[in-house]
């Protein structure tokens, strides 16, 4: 008997592609019982990335009957009476091959909307992790073509790419669905906010390993000294931790991690520069739309 019953909130992680690489997940499921106490779910990846894939192409745009969700729920978690699923997976939207074309990610709007279709009887939710084009398009393209997939970026006008029109198109097809986006290379500041908001956990749970990111980006004798500072000084609020990291960050972060050399072939520094000035201008459009909520530093 499927276990589930009565509404709930289910939550899409989107990725994108070549950001936080399932960093977000992992801290999640390492956090699984404290997060069950508050009627948060976090299921593996395992079971529910293609079973969804595969339910999404048998409906064919249809909605799902509530037998068919309860099943699928059933699938997917053991949870008793959650009333919050996390989902992550960095192809709700596109696989990397198909991912760049007259726009980013230009099937994303009514692919998400195809997998909310599932659940038509549960509310929906998307996050979303953006990042710089000169430096996500070159490492997109390198996953694709890891693949065995022909250059993605071939023949495309690459200054028309903007984020905010993949979001207009996801908000155009999916109404009504909140959308929460950040910038992939302010998360060393905002992490512990982007775990919050796409968890629901409220702000009084500490999570366990919430500082792997930290882990890759400062010396090991920088973080430990980071881990006792705080200890000994604890935050005493997001804009003060966010003062705190960047300080340490400054004093003890791994150069090689902390600055990404932008080296693409046939790629101008003018192009380089031209398109992180579009990606800041866009951020900025982004800020201004409705129904999407930006978390910044």
């Amino acid at each position: 008997m499927p276990k589930k019953s009565g509404p709930m909130r289910i939550v899409y992680h989107l990725g994108a592609h070549c950001t936080d690489e399932d960093r977000l997940v992992r801290c999640l499921l390492k956090n699984r019982a404290v997060l069950a106490d508050q009627g948060i779910a976090v299921p593996s990846p395992t079971r529910y990335r293609k079973l969804l894939r595969d339910t999404a192409n048998q409906l064919r745009g249809a909605t799902a009957s509530q037998d068919t969700q309860a099943v699928i729920l059933d699938q997917i978690t053991d949870e008793d009476g959650a009333d919050r699923l996390v989902l992550s997976w960095t192809s709700f939207l596109s696989f990397p091959a198909y991912a760049v074309g007259d726009m980013l990610y230009g099937g994303g709007g009514p692919r998400l909307r195809a997998f909310t279709q599932i659940f038509p009887d549960h509310e929906a939710e998307f996050h979303l992790g953006l990042r710089n084009p000169a430096t996500f398009l070159p490492d997109l393209r390198e996953r694709a073509q890891a693949k065995g997939h022909v250059d993605i970026l071939k023949n495309v006008d690459l200054m028309r790419l903007r984020w905010s029109d993949t979001i207009r198109q996801i908000r155009a097809d999916n109404p009504g669905v909140p959308l929460t986006v950040w910038c992939d290379e302010d998360s060393p500041l905002i992490w512990p906010e982007v775990l919050q908001a796409v968890s629901g956990h409220g702000p009084d749970i500490a999570l366990e390993d919430d500082d792997e990111l930290l882990a890759q980006l400062m010396t090991e004798a920088g973080l430990a000294r980071f881990h006792a500072y705080c200890k000994e000084h604890p935050p005493q609020s997001v804009s003060h931790r966010r003062r705190i990291v960047t300080a340490f960050l400054e004093k003890f972060g791994r150069p090689e991690q902390l600055s990404a050399e932008i080296r693409t072939p046939g790629w101008s520094d003018e192009l380089v520069e031209a398109l992180s000035q579009a990606y800041l201008e866009d951020v900025e459009r982004i800020s201004h739309m409705g129904g999407v909520r930006l978390i910044e530093p």
